[in-house]
């Protein structure tokens, strides 16, 4: 028995103690999630590096069939991409001049929603939560995915600021556009252009967080359109995204052609390299 458990077992008080089997049983739960799709993610990898499922088996100390069951069963390892355990989707809100309230924009409730079943499909908890239109938000968390541009938040603008390889920039003309340092293109959305076209672009990445204890992983569009196509793009290349990145810092941008009336992606297309910041830190 662990001291955990045995610390449980004498509470006395019924009432908390019913309290803290339910936090150990959710938190159980979790590490029992994590430690499957880890365990799935060591087979596949050495399956990857070509032994065979009895080779591993042998090494392991376990039968061949165990092996080809865990190789096929559990939580994807490529779930980790979004978090471990549980996640936190925050979404803004926007504030209406024109009535005088606060407002949320249907393409960030569809993102949101799409990020949240997304995350539950890989067996993750999932919590949700909004960027109020003061831009506040604790980013020093574990499991967050926020989809916020940096005009709307200053911890946000803070956060892109860390990228070492594309750069959140106004136009001289007054429309926001990403720089991609590398190749010193500038990506501009297509709402934004003469003439005008159903066309935007999404940004991707996994930051360091304020506290340098962790990272987010951080979504935005030049506009709305931009963030719904990069989580097509997650839902449709998950797996590829996870084999090239892992849980390693990274950006990225996405091209989005959408239906100009529904504003939902017709396509979704990585438009520049998969950046690893651990290798760009010199641009």
């Amino acid at each position: 028995m662990s001291d955990e458990l045995r610390r449980i077992v004498a509470i006395d008080d019924p009432y908390l103690l019913l309290r803290e089997v339910t936090t150990r049983l959710a938190d159980a739960q979790q590490e029992v999630t994590e430690l499957a799709r880890l365990r799935r993610r060591v087979v596949q990898d050495l399956h990857a590096q070509g032994l065979s499922y009895a080779q591993i088996a042998a090494k392991a100390g376990l039968s061949r069939g165990r092996i080809h069951q865990i190789r096929h069963t559990g939580p994807a390892p490529e779930g980790a991409f979004l978090g471990r355990g549980s996640v936190t989707v925050a979404t803004p809100l926007r504030r209406d001049d024109e009535r005088g309230r606060t407002v949320v924009a249907v393409d960030d409730v569809s993102s949101g929603k799409r990020l949240e079943e997304l995350a539950r499909s890989y067996g993750l908890d999932v919590t949700s939560e909004h960027v109020p239109v003061t831009g506040t938000i604790d980013l020093d968390r574990d499991g967050l995915v926020v989809v916020c541009g940096p005009r709307m938040s200053q911890e946000m603008w803070d956060t892109y600021a860390q990228d070492p390889v594309l750069a959140w920039e106004r136009a001289e003309d007054g429309p926001w556009t990403v720089v991609d340092r590398k190749t010193g293109l500038v990506h501009r959305s297509g709402q934004d252009s003469a003439p005008a076209r159903p066309y935007d672009i999404g940004y991707l990445g996994r930051l360091p967080r304020p506290d340098g204890q962790g990272t987010l992983l951080a979504i935005a569009g030049i506009h709305t359109q931009g963030s719904l196509g990069v989580v097509q793009l997650l839902t449709n290349d998950l797996n590829t995204l996870w084999g090239q990145v892992g849980d390693q810092r990274f950006s990225t941008l996405v091209s989005v052609e959408y239906d100009p009336d529904t504003s939902e992606p017709l396509s979704a297309e990585l438009l520049c390299p998969l950046y690893r910041h651990d290798e760009e830190t010199s641009v």
